[in-house]
């Protein structure tokens, strides 16, 4: 196996940041970054590293939330991570990603928002009442790091500064 990618907890200032602006200021926020457990696979034959709720998060059919995971990976030039819900959470409760795959480039470790991996998870349940618990520290989503190539004609010199659209800006 190559070993192409380091996963790291973004600054508390960061997180603090972002999850103050999705939840307001009434919560703990330094203790909920100080249990922040990185990303990790639990097998050996695993492709997928799991994410772990930093947050206890009750989703109901048809709601969404938006997860500051506290986590940012710095990836080799030529890999990009591709994030998916849980296999079971997605089975079990609909658990999707709102942008259906998560698209983490190498260069987006270096953002001012310092990398901070976002996932925004919908569940999409069948049933009326239905309801989903993950609990703080358990598994909710999985990156899978993946290599890529780029045309012989590429000429790119454009340089990334943020998430969600920044490279169409």
């Amino acid at each position: 196996m190559q070993r192409i990618a380091k996963f790291e907890k973004v600054s508390f200032d960061q997180f603090e940041k972002d999850f103050t602006k999705l939840f307001g200021n009434e919560t703990d926020v330094k203790s909920i970054y100080d249990e922040i457990k990185l990303p990790k696979r639990a097998t050996t034959g695993s492709a997928g590293y799991d994410f772990f709720s930093p947050i206890d998060i009750c989703l109901e059919k048809n709601k969404t939330i938006l997860v500051p995971t506290g986590i940012r990976a710095k990836i080799d030039e030529g890999w990009v991570l591709d994030i998916f819900p849980r296999s079971g959470l997605g089975f079990k409760h609909r658990i999707q990603l709102d942008n259906t795959v998560g698209i983490i480039d190498s260069d987006y470790y270096y953002s001012s928002n310092e990398g901070h991996i976002m996932i925004k998870i919908s569940c999409d349940a069948y049933d009326e009442g239905h309801m989903v618990e993950i609990i703080k520290g358990s598994g909710f989503a999985q990156g899978i790091f993946m290599p890529f190539g780029i045309t012989v004609d590429d000429e790119v010199s454009e340089i990334r500064d943020g998430g969600f659209g920044s490279t169409t800006k």
